[in-house]
């Protein structure tokens, strides 16, 4: 990004903006199926309504946009490609008898007359390209790795090469996000190893991921619970720690939906709902009485919800299912083998830690669960079903309790988390509570 300039999440956008926001809505717009074509008084309305969004904020991305192209050295007719390509030939200016540069200089007075309503005086600043030499190569070495997919689904020969030319000659940023449009118009897929890329490129340039995400046909690959692919937390663990008071049986399948259809950006669709999946499976056809799992969800969630253990965890897989069958229905669940090799070293860290949680409680003012009952319950997710679950709600409950640490302690538990292939969060969440001296 310019120097001094924000990025696009800080500015508040969290999908797509600016000129290639406006090609996603001309794609997706309510119009008959049967007549998929926009007229120009159609294409001017959805730029209006563009220019409109969020207070008139979008306005300004929207004309920077446009002037972006206006301002570079580009041809009409690779401004004609690219914008074809974008906007999924669905809007072409030439059809009404209009050239691209004049398109392009319309928007841009749109935007800037949404803008005068709010400051009258308003003149459209010099526009600040992106021109790191090493990301335009980066992102021109994506074009071509491309390029004859997206050539012969946008039926336009040249477009690479167009795509090449806004990105080196008028501005990478965008020449990045009308390649990214381009392939979500026209159905192009792409290979789990380049849309990492992706979204490499789209955090240097500071957007929300869903600008690169969302729509790209990505080749996915099966779902594996072994490789979990985020930094944070996941499973039963992640659900107990979004728990909180205002939980109701009435809410109850709606919050494990948000756990089960959190997909982190670099995960295969409906990975989070398998991995909760499993948790919960662990624990549903573990030998562990009813009364201990009921004990386990109250003391690593908060007591946010009571509610019997076993009929929670049957919800809990009845939602994952649910999300499962609708993003990937061939998938079939397999409980992997418990790690029971490290169950001795956890179990060392809980009995550790049982002293300084002996006198504590869980939700002390309302039915309160005495920490002595919520370790031992921890105690026997780790030795009798899985040390990986055990260990991660052993952490929930010490969050639960606030129980001090000091940073030896903390620094083992890293070490064990490492161990289990946690991402760098999982861990840290618990950093708060390293006493200092």
């Amino acid at each position: 990004m310019p120097q001094k300039r924000p990025t696009y999440v800080e500015l508040g956008y969290s999908g797509d903006f600016g000129l290639t926001g406006l090609t996603e809505q001309l794609c997706s717009p309510d119009r008959p199926a049967a007549d998929p074509a926009v007229d120009l008084p159609a294409a001017f309305a959805v730029a209006a309504r563009s220019a409109d969004g969020s207070d008139g904020e979008e306005a300004v991305e929207l004309g920077e946009d446009a002037r972006r192209l206006l301002d570079g050295p580009l041809s009409e007719e690779v401004l004609h490609t690219v914008w074809l390509a974008a906007a999924g030939r669905i809007f072409d200016p030439a059809g009404h008898g209009m050239d691209i540069r004049t398109w392009l200089r319309s928007i841009s007075d749109l935007a800037t007359d949404r803008l005068r309503q709010n400051k009258r005086s308003y003149a459209p600043p010099p526009v600040q390209p992106v021109r790191d030499e090493d990301l335009c190569g980066e992102v021109v070495a994506e074009i071509r790795t491309l390029a004859r997919d997206l050539a012969g689904a946008a039926a336009l020969p040249d477009l690479a090469p167009g795509l090449e030319h806004v990105v080196t000659q008028a501005d990478a940023d965008l020449g990045f996000r009308l390649f990214l449009r381009a392939l979500k118009a026209f159905s192009v897929r792409v290979s789990k190893e380049q849309y990492d890329r992706f979204l490499g490129i789209g955090e240097r340039l500071g957007y929300p991921v869903a600008v690169v995400r969302d729509g790209l046909d990505v080749d996915w690959p099966p779902i594996d619970t072994t490789r979990r692919d985020t930094s944070w937390d996941f499973g039963l663990s992640q659900l107990a720690g979004n728990a909180h008071q205002d939980w109701s049986t009435d809410t109850a399948r709606r919050e494990i939906h948000r756990v089960a259809d959190a997909d982190e950006p670099g995960q295969s669709p409906g990975t989070a709902a398998a991995l909760l999946l499993e948790d919960a499976l662990r624990l549903l056809d573990s030998p562990l009485p009813d009364t201990t799992i009921t004990t386990l969800w109250v003391a690593v969630s908060g007591a946010a919800l009571r509610i019997d253990g076993r009929d929670w965890l049957r919800l809990v897989a009845d939602v994952c299912g649910e999300r499962l069958r609708e993003v990937a229905p061939a998938y079939t669940p397999v409980v992997p083998p418990a790690r029971t090799e490290a169950a001795d070293p956890v179990l060392r860290e809980i009995r550790d830690m049982a002293p300084a949680m002996a006198d504590k409680a869980v939700s002390p003012h309302w039915h309160p669960l005495p920490a002595t009952e919520a370790v031992t319950a921890v105690e026997q997710v780790v030795g009798r079903v899985d040390p990986d679950l055990g260990f991660r709600l052993f952490l929930r409950v010490l969050r639960v309790l606030s129980v001090p640490l000091t940073r030896e302690r903390y620094e083992r538990y890293e070490a064990m988390g490492e161990g289990f292939g946690y991402g760098e969060h999982l861990v840290s969440e618990v950093d708060q509570l390293i006493q200092y001296e």
